[in-house]
């Protein structure tokens, strides 16, 4: 496939040009106080390996336009899969349905050109065979490494979308963004007892990173080391203990139990727990939680945001401290404060809403290896998979995919059906000792709300937390 040198080829095509769009978005939207023609084209694959064979193998292409229109609190929305000046000229009816504006139109987002990753498109720089080798190398290497192997799987994807924002006032801003992911996950079987271990890693960045030997030779260790720590787990004891959470990818418990609490549009509703509690201390001392989508590469980062704000570091909560929250436009004008970069969508079918890009707790000055030794008795929670959270409470059930008994300051045998219970707000106020290793996720989070499905990263150090209610199934 030969690709056009301008991407913007991809979106302006037919009866469609820059100059009708931007004439088509200001008609459309000259009573709204905000709003902007979103346009997209994004090509998609996948590749699933198991049971030593090709499963599947998609590919997907799709173009479309939003177009949304805002005034006061009011929001109209029209999308359509043509990108042409009729089908824009179509849903511009729909913004006829808003009251027109009375207060003052919305100033444009700040211009920028920084770019945190490339443009290539990574699908179109790897043959198809050598994706395809590349998952069955993984198999064959993981069904090596010991005898208890009894099923691979791997699965690789990756996708390249181009957006061009485009508003009455003139102001337009174009992103492109990769991103692709590598997931392994490993069965072993020892004397008719069958356990799971599993890796993923991913980024805005190309499939080189992943067919990187030491990566995902990296990402079997870890699947089997995982699978075969389960072998030996006993069952998890249950009641209210101390837990120490790992570094990295833990931090999706932070995530969703306190992230979507501290979104504006909960907030400004005041539906959030967090609402109206800027300057009260909200966690215990040494907690830093911060919110930012301008980290190199990064599965959550973004240059701009889905509505053309750049993305930055948005301080949270500071040494327990309630600083702020993420913002859109659209709550951050209706709440009198700035955008902070967190307006995502979906895709072109989806209005923007608050979003967490990639959340996490910054280091502390406690040594994460003592942390056990001052647990005395409870878990070490090394790995989370699933759990269920109220975005707006906070209260939450996580599951352990890796975690261990401490008894008498000691790691001791791993467990198996350990759950954490509680509620974030509460949970953050737990908090005895913040590590200083500090780690980001290996780049494999997505974040659901709304009914949308952004992709996002989490991180912290090494966390001591009091008091937390462990479901299990043995007596503490």
């Amino acid at each position: 496939m030969t690709l056009p040198a301008d991407p913007r080829a991809w979106l302006y095509r037919a009866d469609l040009d820059p100059d009708t769009a931007l004439k088509l978005t200001a008609d459309a939207l000259k009573s709204c106080d905000d709003g902007e023609l979103y346009l997209q084209y994004q090509t998609s694959e996948s590749f699933g390996f198991d049971d030593g064979r090709l499963k599947t193998a998609d590919y997907n292409t799709t173009a479309g336009f939003g177009l949304r229109g805002v005034s006061g609190e009011m929001t109209a929305f029209a999308h359509a899969n043509e990108i042409s000046a009729a089908a824009i000229r179509r849903a511009a009816g729909t913004m006829q349905l808003l009251d027109p504006a009375m207060g003052q139109l919305a100033p444009p987002p700040q211009r920028s050109n920084r770019h945190l990753y490339t443009a290539d498109d990574p699908l179109a720089l790897v043959p198809f065979a050598e994706k395809v080798a590349l998952c069955q190398t993984i198999d064959a290497a993981a069904r090596a490494r010991d005898p208890r192997v009894a099923q691979v799987s791997v699965s690789l994807s990756g996708s390249w979308s181009v957006i061009e924002i485009v508003r009455p006032d003139g102001f337009v801003a174009q992103d492109i963004r990769p991103l692709v992911r590598l997931n392994i996950s490993i069965v072993v079987e020892q004397n008719g007892r069958r356990e799971t271990g599993s890796y993923g890693m991913g980024g805005r960045y190309l499939y080189g990173r992943l067919f990187e030997d030491a990566a995902w030779q990296r990402g079997i260790d870890i699947a089997l080391n995982q699978a075969l720590v389960n072998l030996e787990s006993v069952a998890a004891p249950a009641g209210e203990m101390t837990v120490v959470c790992g570094p990295g990818w833990p931090g999706v418990l932070l995530h969703e139990a306190i992230g979507h609490g501290l979104e504006g549009d909960f907030n400004r509703k005041g539906t959030s727990a967090f609402s109206g509690r800027i300057g009260e201390r909200v966690a215990a001392p040494g907690v830093t939680v911060v919110d930012d989508g301008s980290i190199l590469d990064r599965r959550g980062s973004l240059s701009i945001d889905d509505e053309g704000t750049p993305t930055r570091e948005t301080v949270l909560i500071e040494d327990g401290i309630l600083k702020g929250y993420m913002q859109d436009r659209l709550n951050a004008r209706l709440m009198g404060v700035a955008p902070t970069g967190n307006g995502r969508r979906q895709s072109y079918a989806h209005a923007p809403m608050p979003r967490m890009t990639n959340t996490f707790m910054k280091a502390g000055n406690d040594n994460p290896d003592e942390m056990i030794a001052r647990a005395g008795t409870g878990i070490y929670a090394k790995s989370f998979g699933g759990g269920q959270v109220d975005i707006v409470s906070g209260k939450f059930v996580f599951s352990c995919t890796e975690a261990y008994r401490i008894e008498n300051g000691k790691l001791g045998a791993p467990i198996k059906g350990a759950t954490l219970i509680g509620d974030g707000p509460t949970v953050l106020t737990k908090v005895r000792a913040v590590g200083t290793d500090f780690a980001l996720d290996e780049g494999v989070g997505m974040c659901g709300k709304g009914g949308q499905s952004v992709p996002a990263g989490v991180g912290q150090p090494s966390l001591l937390i009091e008091g937390l209610t462990v479901g299990g199934t043995a007596t503490a």
